[in-house]
This record gives C-alpha cells, sequence and structure tokens, in this order.
C-alpha cells in the first residue's frame, strides 16, 4: 500500500452557501485531488464507509499499473492510500462500480472490462489492506456471454448474505441486453434474469446501476428506460417504462425512503432534457418530482441517497452557475436546493463534473468525488458539512434473538450501553469505530443506539428482529 504525501492535497476550500440560514449552513471542503499515479476519474463511483472509519472507493483509470484503475483508501481529514492497482487481465480493468463493504469486513466490487480472453469485467473481494480475490471473470465461453459482460454498477449484499448486481450487457438474449445475478462471497454465480426476454425488449435492457432490497424483500431496480422489480427467485415485473417527458437515459439506482416510496433520477428526459427526479411505489404509482433546467443541474447520473435529516441528497454532472455540476438537496416532495455549484476555483481546482452518489458518513457529514477537476484534472474527493448530527449504521440489519450484529460508528471507546429498541444488549468494543452486539431476548424491531460518554449515538434505519 503506497501513502502520498500531503502536498497533494488541495488547500481547504470553505464556502458558506448562499441562501441557507446559520442554523443549517453548509461548507465545501476539498479533502483530496488525484494526480492519475494514485487513480484518476473516479466515475459513478461513490465512496463507502469502512470498520476503521476511513472511506474506500475506486478509480476507473491511473493507478501504479497505468490506465487500469485503482482502489483507494481515504481518512476524513483527506490521506489517501493506494489499496490495489488493477493490471488490465486476471485482475480485471476500470473498476467504476465502486465497492461495497460485506458483513465480514472485506470490500466488494466489479471491473467494467478485464479479467480473461474476452476482456468482459470481473467481481471481486479485497480486504482493507489490499489482498484482492476475483471471485468471478464474465463471459469466459465468449459471446454471447450468458453469464453476463460488463457489470457496471456496484453490489449489494442483501439480507441471505449474497451479494446481487446488474451486468450491462450478455445474457441469454444477446450482447446488448443485460442481466441480475446472485454471488456468494465464495464465488459462485448465479444469473437470475436475462433482458430482452419479451417482444421489442418491453422488459428493458442496458440495466446500468445498483439494484435496492425493500422492506418487503424483493430487489428494485432500473434499466436504461424502465423501473422493475424482482424477487429472490427472479421473477422480474417491469412497474414503469420512461416516455422521455418524465425522464430518459436512466443509469442510476433507485433509493427507498423511510416513508417506504422509492426516488431516483434520469440522467436526461423531462424539459429542456436535462433530466429529473422521480418517486415510485412498490405498486408501479410514478410521480415526476422535479424536472432539472441547467440552472440548477444537468444530467443527475449519480442518484440518491437520503441522509438522516430526512431529504434525499445527489449531485448532477452539468449545468448550475459555473456549467460544471452541482451538489443538491431535494425533499421526498420535489423541493430542491442547490448546495454547491463546482468550479469556483482557477481551473476547477475544487473538483468539476461529479458523477457519483454521495455519502453521508456516521460523523454526519458528507462526502463525495468529482470526475475531473483538481490540481490535476483526474477527479477529487470532498466533503460538505451539513450540521446533521453523528449517527450509526447497521451493517447488520436484520436477525434473530441471540444473532451478532456489526455496527459502524464513532467514538465507541467510550460506551457504556447498546440498546435494540430500549432493550440492553451484550456487546464488544472493537475499535472507536467498530462494534459488535447481539440480539438480546425480548428484543423487538426497532432503532439500536449506543450511550457513549460523549452522547447516545441511534441508528439511521430500524433493525429487524427475525422470529
Amino acid at each position: 500500500m503506497r501513502v502520498l504525501g500531503w502536498s497533494l492535497l488541495l488547500g481547504v476550500l470553505v464556502v458558506m452557501l448562499a441562501g441557507i440560514g446559520p442554523a443549517y449552513a453548509q461548507t465545501f471542503t476539498s479533502l483530496f485531488s488525484f494526480d492519475y499515479a494514485n487513480g484518476g476519474r473516479p466515475y459513478l463511483a461513490p465512496l463507502v464507509q469502512g470498520t476503521d472509519g476511513n472511506f474506500y472507493g475506486t478509480t476507473t483509470v491511473g493507478g501504479a499499473n497505468g490506465p487500469y484503475g485503482a482502489i483507494f483508501k481515504i481518512t476524513p481529514s483527506g490521506m489517501l492510500s493506494v489499496v490495489h492497482s488493477f493490471g488490465g487481465s486476471g485482475d480485471g480493468a476500470f473498476p467504476s462500480a465502486g465497492l461495497v463493504l460485506g458483513t465480514d469486513g472485506n470490500f466488494y466490487g466489479a471491473t467494467e472490462e478485464g479479467g480473461g480472453a474476452y476482456y468482459s469485467g470481473t467481481i471481486f473481494k479485497v480486504s482493507p489492506d489490499g489482498t484482492l480475490t476475483t471471485l468471478h471473470t464474465f463471459c469466459d465461453d465468449g459471446p454471447p456471454c450468458a453469464d453476463g459482460a460488463q457489470p457496471d454498477a456496484a453490489l449489494i449484499q442483501a439480507s441471505n448474505g449474497d451479494f446481487y448486481g446488474t451486468t450491462q450487457n450478455g445474457g441469454t438474449n444477446g450482447m446488448d441486453a443485460g442481466t441480475i445475478f446472485r454471488i456468494t462471497s465464495r464465488g459462485k454465480l448465479t444469473t437470475l434474469y436475462s433482458f430482452c426476454s419479451e417482444p421489442s425488449c418491453t422488459d428493458g435492457s442496458y440495466p446500468n446501476s445498483s439494484l435496492a432490497q425493500a422492506f418487503d424483500g424483493d430487489f428494485y431496480g432500473t434499466t436504461f428506460g424502465t423501473v422493475f422489480k424482482m424477487t429472490e427467485q427472479g421473477k422480474l415485473t417491469t412497474l414503469h417504462r420512461f416516455s422521455g417527458t418524465d425522464g430518459s437515459n436512466v443509469i442510476a439506482g433507485l433509493v427507498q425512503a423511510t416513508n417506504g416510496n422509492f426516488y431516483g433520477t434520469a440522467s436526461a428526459g423531462g424539459s429542456p432534457n436535462d433530466g429529473t427526479v422521480f418517486q415510485i411505489t412498490a405498486n408501479g404509482e410514478f410521480t415526476l418530482l422535479h424536472t432539472f433546467n441547467g440552472s440548477d443541474g444537468i444530467s443527475p447520473e449519480g442518484g440518491l441517497m437520503q441522509v438522516t435529516d430526512g431529504n434525499l441528497y445527489g449531485t448532477t454532472l452539468y449545468g448550475g452557475s459555473n456549467l460544471e455540476g452541482t451538489a443538491f438537496k431535494i425533499t421526498t416532495s420535489g423541493v430542491l436546493t442547490t448546495l454547491y455549484n463546482f468550479c469556483v476555483q482557477s481551473s476547477c481546482a475544487d473538483g468539476s463534473e461529479p458523477t457519483g452518489a454521495l455519502l453521508q458518513a456516521t460523523n454526519g457529514v458528507l462526502y463525495g468525488t468529482t470526475s475531473y477537476g483538481g490540481t490535476d484534472d483526474e477527479g477529487t474527493v470532498f466533503k460538505v458539512a451539513s450540521n446533521l448530527n453523528p449517527f450509526i449504521f447497521l451493517l447488520t440489519k436484520s436477525g434473530k434473538v441471540n444473532a451478532t450484529v456489526k455496527i459502524l460508528g464513532q467514538g465507541f471507546e467510550g460506551t457504556t450501553a447498546v440498546k435494540f429498541n430500549g432493550v440492553a444488549a451484550t456487546y464488544t468494543v472493537v475499535s472507536r469505530t467498530y462494534l459488535k452486539a447481539v440480539v438480546p431476548a425480548g428484543a423487538t424491531t426497532g432503532y439500536i443506539t449506543v450511550h457513549t460518554a460523549s452522547g447516545t449515538l441511534s441508528s439511521s434505519v430500524k433493525f429487524t428482529v427475525v422470529p
């Protein structure tokens, strides 16, 4: 692992954003500027928080081996280390999908290309110290790549412990169709659905986004022109087909909000074809919430995340006051506020063209990346402080009595109690950012709280106690 000098860090840019009252002031800070040797162009790859409290991500190009991309770690203060540099063949190339933290403490991800003779991508596991294992190589048997080709979206770990994802190409219906798959932590892959199974591909094609496992246990996602849901067994139902006026070119996944509805973005469509934000229910009732108009952003490619204030946050690739992208907040009813307009510094030293979704870390702060800009025009890492309170993140979101639950946060060294919906539990503090607790007898579904010397931290979502 190679640690990079502080000389590469951008000077801190602190901007009090206009139009927001003092109690809700936003501050923007540039944390790091990529230089290609440490990676470059972190396209569509959001950051993920590890058990050590640091953030991990991927870049589509750069690294020690040239153009093939890298995995990196960055501390909350901005010190970046290269965890793994891809080689292009056996371990894959161009990891544009980002990572997911597994319950085993390892990260799982995909490369869009490389990995074999047909260069159709891989699924991998990587430890925090950089030990990488290739779990699956797509299209080993050659076109039409029945198991899929070119995965370009982050995996999710479902409640059953397996990982689920999509490939934008391949499947049993041709190279331009795409698939949904399940893969175990040991690398056993099962193709659950091949798109274009219906005449004229009315079920969709080219799924370029992550899935979301909903409260009902089903999986919800998007293709380039549809919204769908799928059962764990692979039965797919199309919920909505985009017409253009309500959105088009959908490459971001969905997020299920605490109200049970799903929210997403289309990178184009609407009027004047700058992209949209939408809401959809589990039974397919669609509502157009916002149409971008250029001044408030263009092309929200990275999708949305709901943070602890109940609002949805995201980025746009272009547009805004400097035409180089924005960070925004939108309520579940569709009221949008621009939080930051990128490229306010000379030569876009603060970054430009953000594509990935934002991450709310357990310290309450929002973190993200830009695809371009910075001192070498290879992209940046930034944070936006929004006066949001610290919280705990449940790596394990459901379980039976006596099951071990893994919890991320901060300040755990002073923990005095852990409670499941008010019921005290036994726990073990692993580090200041990571602890384990055992589901106690009598626990019911609800929020988990960790009581520390500096205050009480609550989970952002409810923990489900399984009978």
